[in-house]
């Protein structure tokens, strides 16, 4: 299980850094168009990529107390992710209606596709049951 969650925690983040290079690419952090603050965007991606350093030193060193400082920095992450996708909704939802009208300019994360997106959230939410479950010791380390 503690494999599992490193591969689901990997692919989440490969899914983040497709995300974040696009917000980054299309003038998310500089040109104040974006939706989403900055502070949260950067907090969500450090406190993940912290995290992720953590489990790898968890299991490395297989000590119980990494699995749970690991365990309690997705919490933060994972509320951050929340507070993103409630704001990314509603300039989803406007990208859609204006598809069928005139294009126009609108914030960075309006270029994310769903596809990646759904993905990111579902391999977050995988990730932080098994990274509970592993450090409950479901499953024997």
């Amino acid at each position: 299980m503690d494999i599992a969650a490193l591969v689901t925690w990997a692919i989440t983040a490969l899914g983040g850094f497709y995300m974040l290079g696009t917000w980054l690419a299309r003038g998310g952090a500089r040109s104040g168009n974006s939706h989403l603050p900055v502070p949260v965007v950067f907090g969500h991606f450090a406190l993940a990529a912290i995290g992720l350093v953590v489990w790898i030193a968890y299991l490395v060193a297989d000590k119980d107390a990494l699995a749970w400082i690991a365990f309690a920095l997705l919490v933060p992450v994972a509320l951050l992710g929340f507070v993103m996708l409630a704001r990314w909704i509603p300039v989803h939802r406007a990208r859609t209606a204006a598809a069928n009208g005139p294009v126009q300019d609108g914030p960075a994360e309006r270029n994310f596709p769903v596809a990646v997106v759904l993905a990111h959230g579902l391999f977050a939410v995988v990730t932080v049951v098994l990274v509970l479950l592993s450090a409950l010791g479901a499953g024997g380390n």
